[in-house]
């Protein structure tokens, strides 16, 4: 861990601000006093009955007791101050905190990863070639290289999350045995920060925890214990700030990756995976959420595995072992110090002054060789032949013979079984993740108000267009017309809060790797909180222009036709939820949604009536899986149906058409069943999309492991 002496040669003057002391002595007095008190008020704050406050955050008052205590008195919770760190060997080995059980050993052998050609006929890419190590628990594990080294396909194939198109080999055991991760017992924070821009930080942690913490704990400790994660993260100042996103600004990109830990750090894992922890972390920041990291491992017997780019001086001094990567293979493995004396006698020393990662980066990055051969005097090594140099050395070293013997001793250690810890019930999940859905479909003005504004305003131009159109025979086209225009646009529409969507995809994917839900509770509650909005979107417009226009009066036949727009824009979203798991890119998701629909829109029976289609393709299958069809069916009979209209004069004279010969004769309408049997289809039509993408992510989560276990070769 650290350096022998006790003032590392990288270290600068030491600082009165930083003594050094804390490092292996804890935290300073002042902090150690700051302590006191635990989660009161401020946990209280937040209510999941304030439903107008969560609506409304800006009409929140921040409570006093919610900010950090001054000078560590007070009943209020003090925030995190950043000197917690972990303590020093000694010191955790007589801690009543650190658990007594052997915890949860991780080890890996021969572990190889290639993926397939870009060329067919060409050989597969190496990503990783016969890497080998272990991660203990209560210790953090750093994997390091440079850009491109195989850090995160490592910490993916140790995590379990390798893709399907990847061929691995080689044996990764946890206690000794092959197990399967399940929930609570691990956690991935993935290097993008996947968060709902529209919740504030302390919302986020919040949601999180009731969703991830079981019924058994009371709602106050739940709260209570995300409060303290929040603190402990140095996110207290920012809990009442907008996450930022796509629709707003908000919280910066490091405070957003302290979100992200904090989220997958509520069930305590027993295994901690992070990819790049301290990415868009100043150095103090970096060195503040390690220590933290470092001192949970400690005390909770975690085992964290983190991939780093370039740690600090301070964040380096943290970490139990090193897994050093270039371009797929072991550079070493071991303790930070022993990599200080790996590179001295391979004959690479640290310089005085200079931060070993600093150092240890630089010799085998050879992105940059060309340009260092031209600009040096001095006659040195390239960093691919420092890289070769140091494989070599590693393989034939004692370090490496140590590594094999850790990993033989830890396999004959008898670890506890991985057993899924028990989380939230299934109707407390739904009304959590209505709730959460419910508010980000509020806040995002480009989920259903912009779409308000437009049908708003086209309700306008159709209403003054069509004015009272009238019962001359010319109104008959005329209603056509309008029914037409109102269903294929409005249904149209609905495509326009895809990018909402596509980011509501993204954390449903985010939090169903981590187990936090299932599809069924996503559905459902993406279905309950979208239906207010669409109805109201679906009647006030409509109410606008369906008595401007002057269609059929009466409060049936209003409802009817409120009903069924809000019918078709439900399923022209649960439509456009299979493209979205399907096309992840939501402009192409836009293009293949707005295509489909517009093919859809063609058979519906209005450009070419039902029996002129082509029966080849056009009229089987395509007019009867159009949901137009039955939409504009629905609402001609609603329309027509009791109405009479006088005859065409030039062709007929003094004779009346009866909304029924309209019906059958002129718009060749199916008459074999009422309008609310349409209505039923499109409902049936809605549940069967929403059930195939629920099918479409069940089926891709099944094949996953078995495409995954056809193109591997763990031996037996």
């Amino acid at each position: 861990m650290a350096a022998t002496s006790p003032l590392p040669r990288w270290a600068p003057t030491p600082s009165p601000s930083l003594p050094l002391w804390r490092r292996w002595g804890g935290a300073t007095p002042d902090a150690t006093a700051g302590r006191g008190g635990g989660v009161n008020g401020g946990a209280a704050a937040w209510s999941s009955s304030s439903f107008f406050a969560a609506l409304f955050p800006w009409t929140r008052r921040r409570r006093v007791d919610d900010r950090p205590a001054a000078g560590g008195g007070g009943a209020g919770p003090a925030a995190f101050d950043g000197v917690e760190v972990l303590p020093s060997v000694a010191a955790t080995s007589s801690s009543t905190d650190v658990v007594a059980d052997p915890g949860v050993f991780l080890t890996w052998e021969d572990v190889r990863v290639t993926v397939a050609g870009r060329t067919r006929g060409s050989p597969p890419v190496r990503i990783l070639d016969g890497i080998t190590g272990h991660a203990r628990a209560g210790e953090v594990l750093a994997i390091m290289g440079p850009s491109g080294c195989g850090k995160t396909t490592l910490l993916d194939t140790l995590a379990g999350r390798l893709g399907p198109e990847m061929n691995r080999s080689g044996v990764v055991l946890i206690n000794g045995r092959q197990e399967k991760l399940a929930f609570g017992t691990s956690a991935y924070v993935t290097q993008d920060n996947v968060l709902m821009s529209t919740l504030t930080v302390r919302e986020a942690v919040h949601y999180s925890a009731h969703l991830q913490l079981p019924d058994t704990m009371p709602a106050p400790e739940k709260r209570g214990h995300a409060e303290r994660v929040i603190r402990e993260m140095g996110l207290g100042d920012a809990a009442d700030t907008l996450v930022g996103g796509r629709v707003a600004r908000g919280i910066s990109g490091g405070q957003r990756k302290r979100v992200s830990i904090c989220v997958e750090m509520l069930t305590r894992p027993r295994l901690l995976f992070l990819d790049e922890p301290t990415s868009g972390l100043d150095s103090a920041a970096s060195y503040h959420v390690m220590s933290h990291i470092a001192r949970v491992a400690a005390r909770e017997g975690m085992a964290v595995v983190a991939a780093v780019h370039q740690p600090s001086g301070d964040v380096f001094e943290l970490f139990h072992g090193l897994c050093l990567l270039a371009y797929g293979r072991t550079v070493f493995f071991g303790t930070p110090s022993n990599a200080n004396e790996f590179f001295t006698q391979s004959g690479f020393p640290c310089p005085h002054m200079r931060n070993p990662s600093d150092h240890f980066l630089r010799i085998v990055n050879k992105d940059f060789d060309e340009e260092n051969m031209e600009s040096s005097k001095a006659n040195r090594k390239t960093a691919a032949e420092a890289t070769e140099i140091l494989t070599n050395a590693y393989l034939s070293s004692s370090y490496s013979e140590k590594t094999a013997n850790e990993i033989a001793e830890m396999k004959g250690m008898d670890g506890a079984p991985f057993r899924r810890k028990e989380q939230a019930s299934f109707g407390t999940k739904l009304l959590v993740l209505t709730k959460r859905s419910f508010i980000n479909m509020h806040r995002d003005i480009g989920y259903y108000w912009m779409r308000l504004a437009i049908y708003l305003g086209i309700g306008v131009c159709i209403g003054t267009i069509f004015y009272q159109v009238g019962y001359s025979y010319s109104s008959i086209q005329t209603r056509c017309e309008v029914i037409m225009y109102t269903t294929a646009l409005l249904t149209f529409m609905a495509i326009g809060g895809f990018p909402s969507f596509i980011e509501d995809i993204k954390v449903f994917r985010r939090e169903r790797l981590s187990g936090h839900y299932g599809v069924a509770e996503f559905v459902i509650s993406n279905t309950l909180s979208a239906t207010p909005y669409l109805a109201f979107i679906a009647v006030a417009p409509g109410a606008m222009l369906y008595y401007l226009t002057g269609l059929t009066r009466g409060a049936e036949h209003f409802a009817y036709f409120t009903a069924t727009l809000c019918m078709c824009t439900l399923l022209v979203e649960s439509m456009m939820m299979i493209i979205a798991v399907v096309v992840p890119d939501f402009l192409m998701g836009i293009i293949v949604g707005a295509g489909v629909q517009g093919v859809m829109m063609l058979n519906g029976g209005f450009f070419r009536l039902p029996n002129e289609l082509p029966k080849p393709v056009w009229k089987y299958p395509c007019y009867y899986i159009s949901f137009h069809k039955y939409a504009v069916q629905g609402f001609y009979k609603n329309e027509f149906m009791g109405l009479s209209f006088p005859s065409d004069q030039l062709v007929e004279a003094n004779v009346t058409l009866s909304g029924v010969q309209v019906l059958r004769e002129k718009l060749q309408v199916e008459m074999g069943y009422s309008k609310w049997v349409n209505l039923a289809i499109l409902f049936g039509m809605m549940v069967a999309y929403r059930m195939i993408f629920f099918l479409i992510v069940k089926v891709a989560e099944d094949l996953r492991p078995k495409l995954r276990g056809m193109r591997c070769r763990w031996p037996k």
